[in-house]
């Protein structure tokens, strides 16, 4: 503060004698008092604490301009250009040129009325005569190593920043039209860029387009008065077959800037700019960008591209179309309130060299930013689609060329199209007819999958469409194209052959097949399309591959809507003959038919098409797999895969149980329950081998529910087949009570077969604990299938394992007392009354009965009793 105070009266001392002294001596004290200043502002971190700035501003831009002016005056241009630098280069010992530049940069970051200051002084219009002279008359002067000297470049550095300070204000663009450098160095940069100095381009661009941003309307005017737009199209169209591409956008997106800037306060540039044939010239230049952006970028030209984007605003009158609506659209389509409430398209010459570029070029990028751009002009305001199309109609001709572009540039496109439907909520029937042609010529299959995803995602808009693509054709040539590559697949199946179903073709089977599902979701008609068609046998060739299966199941799905009776039979079929290996294709058509069984009217088609045979056929196949260890295929999957596929076939079958009187007296009545048992018995995990040790007593003895807390929650080691046991009479558990087809805590994924995952056994967990609202209201004992339960008592003795033998015995009692539970309440009983279980605790439990000394002997004993004396199965009882 003291050194501030300290300047700030030297400098009143100076003002006070400076009118006494002759201008070689103010000029010498003011040139000796900078430099203190300039320390000051060091020392005191940039901030200046001084009351007459904005005077010692104006006096310090004076006499910086008095010197460039002698500097130059009646010298030749290179000679003035050399002058110039050795005035305002930094010297070793010092120089007043570049101590007063640096001066009046530091003023020019303070205050807009110092900046004023030194634009009152004249130094704006000297600066860009200096600019002018850099720009246009290269100095060969390099160091040894060819470089620019350092010294230069900050030089450079300070005297453009001056510059760009300084023309950010209008006042310092009025100040230049008092002299003629500004035009000339616009059409300089139009006509002198290969012979310009190449360290001043960038500069120059950058004051030039800080001017540009500025401008007022008097330097509009003496812009127009002196042709500077025309004379530098005029230029610039020689340069345009000379230069490298980037070169001239660098030059052209310049004076473009002056014709975009100046609109908003007069249109006369612009004006000046179409009847010169500016936008000729801008296409010119465009299109020899071709290629650039693979091997450089080249901001300049997508400068000149965002700014034809912004020119299609400009224009005096609004444009008026009326379009023609074709119908049908959708419900909440209404034109009338697409009215323009911002910027609208006014200028479709603009807009031409837009469409003109994308039609005449296949540069990724080049083609990629139009689309970019017109997806602008339709966020800008909605009603410019409708402008647009009802005019130029740029995307309806675009359909007819993008099978030549790149693929990028394809998918971009398709999107575009997408948002017109999704965004805009309008169905362009026209061009949707084009996109249509395209996927029925197939020129270029890549093309042919971008535009099938496209309409696919159009077609889950509105179920509307289902009848548009219906009624236009696409359905029944979708289904002609499936109906070909079916007859392919049929031919080469256990076959390789090379290129069939791979690639391109193969994602267009499936997007094919997806959209035939969209189709027929919720659509009766297209459904009856697809069966008159004779669709059933060739659609179902699509489940054995994985890439096809999802939409494949969503189509026969869709059928059962019309005939359930067929999609039974296939997917009865299917499961019946799928090899041991297909477990995930089992998996995936017992999660359909999952769906399907929601439905009480399926439960009749499933029982006369053999389903319940069916689903235990699956079990049956599945002898062993739960062995430990593993053996033959099953050794390739993790043992909750396999644990997966039991719950999903248990699933099934409790689906189709389901309130259903004649499907649950036809499983009992065929002796399905006794077949279940003995499938699941067969797994592997049970014991099947005979005479098991007898322990004389149990050392500690545990619940059901503790056994499924320790199997899958508790860290304490515990043997696999153990754990598949709890886990398969947990699911039993859950049948008994109605519940299992309710549940669901399997990943609905399809991730590698052969690691089991950890998730799913702490979802297994959580489920052995999950009650349903309906169990809490009907008690623990609700008990709805009573075959399960008898299914569990025939398991029981199969509860054992050699070396484990206090383990089994103390799991075979917990299981006991589990379903004495299920049994305890009067109801339950009454349920039971009919069901074989009496009979079943015999025949499955004749040792423990017959033997006293048998843990189980005292449990079974007193449940029987219990049972018995309820005289719920007489002729047992006898």
């Amino acid at each position: 503060t003291l050194q501030w105070e300290d300047l700030a009266r030297q400098f009143v001392e100076y003002e006070q004698v400076s009118q006494f002294l002759i201008p070689e001596e103010q000029q010498r004290r003011l040139l000796d008092f900078l430099p203190l200043f300039l320390k000051a502002w060091d020392q005191s971190a940039g901030v200046i604490v001084f009351p007459n700035i904005q005077l010692l501003a104006s006096e310090v831009s004076k006499l910086l301009t008095k010197e460039i002016k002698k500097t130059l005056n009646g010298k030749p241009a290179e000679e003035a250009r050399l002058a110039l630098e050795q005035l305002l280069q930094q010297k070793e010992e010092g120089g007043d040129g570049h101590l007063l530049l640096k001066s009046v940069y530091l003023f020019s970051q303070t205050d807009s009325r110092t900046k004023w200051n030194i634009i009152g002084s004249g130094l704006p219009a000297a600066l860009l005569q200096c600019l002018y002279l850099f720009f246009t008359f290269p100095l060969k002067k390099t160091n040894d190593c060819g470089e620019t000297n350092e010294d230069d470049t900050q030089t450079q550095e300070i005297l453009v920043k001056i510059m760009l300070n300084m023309y950010r204000e209008e006042q310092g663009v009025e100040e230049l039209l008092a002299a003629d450098k500004l035009q000339s160095l616009i059409i300089a940069t139009a006509s002198l860029w290969a012979q310009c100095s190449p360290s001043w381009k960038v500069p120059t661009g950058r004051v030039l387009r800080t001017i540009s941003k500025a401008q007022t309307k008097n330097s509009i005017m003496y812009l127009q008065a002196v042709d500077c737009i025309k004379i530098s199209i005029q230029n610039l169209f020689k340069l345009a077959d000379i230069l490298p591409a980037c070169d001239v956008c660098e030059a052209a997106s310049i004076i473009l800037c002056f014709v975009k800037d100046s609109y908003l306060i007069s249109s006369a540039l612009l004006t000046e700019f179409e009847n010169n044939d500016g936008y000729q010239l801008m296409l010119k230049i465009l299109l020899r960008c071709e290629g650039l952006q693979q091997t450089e970028g080249n901001p300049h030209m997508d400068e000149i591209l965002d700014m034809l984007t912004c020119l299609t605003t400009c224009g005096k009158t609004e444009l008026k179309v009326s379009g023609n609506i074709v119908h049908p659209q959708l419900p909440h389509f209404d034109f009338e309130r697409t009215r323009s409430s911002g910027m609208t398209v006014k200028n479709l010459q603009a807009f031409q060299v837009l469409q003109s570029i994308f039609q005449k070029s296949n540069d990724q990028h080049l083609c990629g930013r139009i689309l970019t751009a017109i997806g602008t002009i339709w966020a800008w305001d909605t009603v410019n689609f409708f402008l647009l199309e009802w005019t130029l109609q740029p995307i309806n001709q675009f359909t007819d060329i993008i099978h030549f572009k790149p693929h990028t540039v394809q998918v971009q496109f398709f999107r575009l199209v997408e948002s017109i439907v999704l965004d805009l909520s309008y169905i362009p029937h026209e061009i949707l007819k084009k996109i249509q042609y395209l996927i029925k010529e197939n020129l270029v299959p890549f093309c042919t999958l971008a535009a099938l995803q496209c309409l696919l995602s159009i077609t889950k808009k509105d179920l509307l469409f289902s009848d548009i693509f219906r009624d236009s054709g696409l359905l029944g040539l979708l289904l002609a194209l499936l109906r070909k590559q079916a007859k392919i697949l049929r031919k080469s199946a256990g076959t390789h052959l090379p290129g069939l179903g791979e690639g391109t073709e193969k994602q267009l089977n499936a997007v094919m097949l997806n959209m035939v599902s969209a189709l027929t979701v919720g659509s009766v008609r297209n459904i009856v399309v697809l069966k008159d068609y004779g669709m059933v046998p060739y659609i179902k060739i699509f489940l054995d591959d994985e890439c096809y299966r999802s939409a494949t199941l969503s189509i026969l799905e869709q059928l059962s809507v019309i005939q359930y009776e067929e999609y039974m039979s296939i997917i009865i079929g299917a499961l019946c003959s799928s090899t041991q290996g297909e477990l995930q294709l089992k998996l995936d058509l017992l999660k359909s038919l999952l769906r399907i069984l929601e439905s009480p009217k399926s439960h009749s088609a499933f029982r006369t098409c053999s389903g319940f045979n069916g689903l235990l056929s699956l079990l049956s196949d599945m002898e062993g797999a739960l062995q430990d260890p593993p053996s033959g295929l099953w050794a390739a999957f993790g043992q909750n895969c396999i644990l997966e596929l039991v719950f999903y076939t248990l699933q099934g079958i409790t689906a189709a149980l389901h309130l259903d009187p004649v499907n649950s007296n036809f499983f009992q009545s065929n002796g399905l329950f006794e077949k279940m048992a003995e499938d699941l018995g067969s797994l592997g995990c049970f014991w099947t081998q005979g005479e098991w040790h007898i322990p004389k007593n149990l050392e500690k003895k545990r619940t059901f529910a503790e056994f499924l807390d320790a199997a899958f929650c508790s860290s304490e080691p515990f043997p696999m087949w153990l754990k598949n046991c709890i886990c398969i009479l947990n699911f039993l558990d859950h049948m008994v009570k109605g519940t299992l087809h309710l549940e669901s805590y399997f990943k609905e994924t399809n991730s590698e077969m052969g690691e089991a995952s950890r998730d799913d056994h702490e979802r297994l967990q959580a489920f052995a604990f999950k009650k349903t609202d309906n169990e809490w209201e009907m008690g623990d004992c609700a008990i709805v299938h009573p075959g399960a339960l008898c299914v569990m008592v025939r398991l029981l003795p199969k509860l054992y394992k050699d070396g484990h033998s206090q383990l089994s015995h103390e799991i075979q009692c917990a299981v006991v007392d589990h379903i004495q539970s299920l049994v305890k309440s009067e109801k339950s009983r009454q349920v039971m009354c009919g069901s074989g279980f009496l009979s079943t605790i015999i025949t499955s439990c004749h040792d423990a009965f017959r033997n006293d000394s048998h843990p189980l002997h005292l449990p079974l004993t007193r449940l029987f009793e219990k049972l018995a004396s309820q005289a719920i199965e007489p002729d047992v009882l006898r």
